[in-house]
């Protein structure tokens, strides 16, 4: 990956010492960006390898929960050629331990560097085999536990890497190899054990009692006691536990994975029905949700997820269209006809509008409030009252006839979107022809209305981006990921 070579060889230039210091046999996965670049950097030369990264393009982001050791740090990066999001992960120090508590630390990191070899093809330094098959021993210890909730999910997962590292390293060093230098960074105690279970014949697993040692031997190291670590793992447990379902299910603006560098950005997909928006914003979350914290928003009444306030009324949907057959003048879909609203479906809309706005200000105030928490909100539609028969803009005015104090309670959801403006608005634009192939179900008037009236709508200090969506749907979503990662 281009972007990941360009680091690299700019360390080297900037004469930081350091290595990659995971499994050998995944490191092509990893420069293809399929998986975090774990390198352990020099301490003294800490300050250098972060300006490198932010010379390269390289951005802080910073875990969300106290579970992060305070001497690994993530870096993230947009590689355009790609597409991808390119993650190095940043020790300063040998951090190990369960998934959910990195609290043990091997102090052998000059000598892990000292020891380190180059990559025959690329400016990179990695483990030789011995080092490399003493820290996959000392890894296996204190990784496989099974009261770390999280190894205990991905059990088979996590048992098959290590077991597919521990067979690929066993071809490439000797028993008696791997012995001397078990003894050189732990003890001579440990030595035997550790060359057995790398290079003997057994399972691979580690028992009870070398897990008990090795964790014995980095015991003056513990950044926490016995007790401490217990409740701290269980605690780190639930907060992933609980962070995982308010990903999936609850979509709370409180973040669990990694906060943006600067604070969160609220990102908004703007254009007529047809367009593409459900299609981008999928896109957007998938890309970078695997990797920060990502609010999903959606404004709209369509075919999108609604809330718990508005699904009662999208259920009765289908019994009003029977009711009210034919639309009237403003609609967008269905049988459109020139007439104002009659006295059933002006009522009917009354009640639609005032829950919408409850509910459009309910989203409003989560989406920046995720924002402020170093969120990113990847919204698919936002309301405003500049064009009031637009996307998103306020119902009531379609009305001859509805209550003051309605009208003045939907004017002041719409104000609050005039008052939090997001940070980014991709526009997205195509040919009325194209648009009505793709909702054949809208009216071609009001494609060819809206369409035009998408070129006004503007948004203070936003940065507005419009966006071709005939091109390539890779084309689309590239474009937008490489403007979403300017504003972070």
């Amino acid at each position: 990956m281009p972007l990941l070579i360009d680091v690299l060889q700019s360390l080297r230039t900037a004469g930081v010492r350091a290595c990659y210091w995971k499994s050998s046999r995944r490191l092509d996965a990893v420069l293809r960006g399929e998986s975090d670049l774990d390198l352990l950097v020099a301490r003294a030369h800490q300050h250098t390898a972060r300006q490198v990264f932010a010379i390269c393009g390289l951005k802080a982001f910073y875990d969300v929960a106290s579970r992060a050791h305070p001497a690994v740090e993530s870096y993230l990066g947009y590689d355009e050629t790609s597409g991808r999001l390119v993650h190095v992960h940043a020790h300063f120090c040998l951090a190990l331990g369960p998934r959910v508590l990195k609290h043990y630390r091997f102090a052998v990191e000059d000598a892990v560097l000292a020891a380190s070899v180059p990559h025959p093809a690329l400016p990179l330094r990695m483990l030789d085999p011995d080092t490399e098959a003493v820290l996959l021993a000392v890894r296996m210890s204190l990784d496989l536990r099974r009261d770390d909730p999280v190894t205990l999910l991905h059990w088979k997962a996590t048992t098959a890497k290590f077991a597919a590292d521990r067979a690929a390293l066993a071809k490439r060093t000797s028993r008696e190899s791997v012995r001397q230098r078990a003894a050189a960074l732990l003890n001579e105690d440990l030595a035997d054990a550790i060359a057995e279970l790398i290079c003997g014949a057994g399972s691979g697993m580690v028992d009870w009692r070398l897990r008990r040692r090795i964790s014995g031997a980095l015991a003056a190291y513990r950044r926490v006691g016995t007790a401490e670590a217990l409740l701290l793992g269980a605690w780190h447990g639930l907060t992933l536990f609980m962070g995982r379902v308010n990903r999936r299910y609850l979509l709370l603006p409180r973040p669990s994975q990694r906060r943006a560098p600067g604070g969160g950005i609220v990102v908004v997909a703007l254009g007529v029905d047809g367009s593409g928006k459900t299609t981008l914003t999928r896109a957007l979350r998938a890309w970078l949700g695997s990797e920060v914290d990502v609010l999903p928003m959606y404004f709209g009444t369509g075919d999108g997820r609604p809330s718990l306030l508005l699904l009662p009324f999208k259920l009765l949907v289908p019994l009003v269209s029977r009711l009210v057959p034919t639309r009237p003048r403003g609609s967008s879909h269905g049988s459109v006809s020139d007439q104002a609203p009659g006295p059933l479906y002006s009522v009917l809309m009354m009640g639609w509008a005032a829950m919408l706005a409850l509910e459009k200000r309910r989203k409003l105030l989560a989406a920046h409030r995720a924002a402020s928490r170093g969120m990113v909100v990847i919204a698919d539609r936002y309301p405003q009252d500049q064009i009031l028969d637009f996307n998103d803009g306020p119902l009531l005015p379609r009305l001859h006839w509805a209550p003051r104090w309605l009208r003045r309670y939907e004017t002041q959801a719409y104000a609050l979107a005039r008052q939090l403006s997001p940070d980014l608005v991709l526009k997205l634009e195509a040919p009325v022809e194209t648009l009505a192939r793709r909702e054949p179900s809208m009216d071609l008037g009001v494609i060819r209305e809206r369409a035009a009236k998408l070129q006004l709508l503007t948004f203070q200090a936003a940065r507005t981006v419009s966006v071709d969506t005939t091109q390539p749907l890779e084309t689309v979503i590239r474009t937008a990921k490489a403007e979403i990662w300017r504003c972070l």
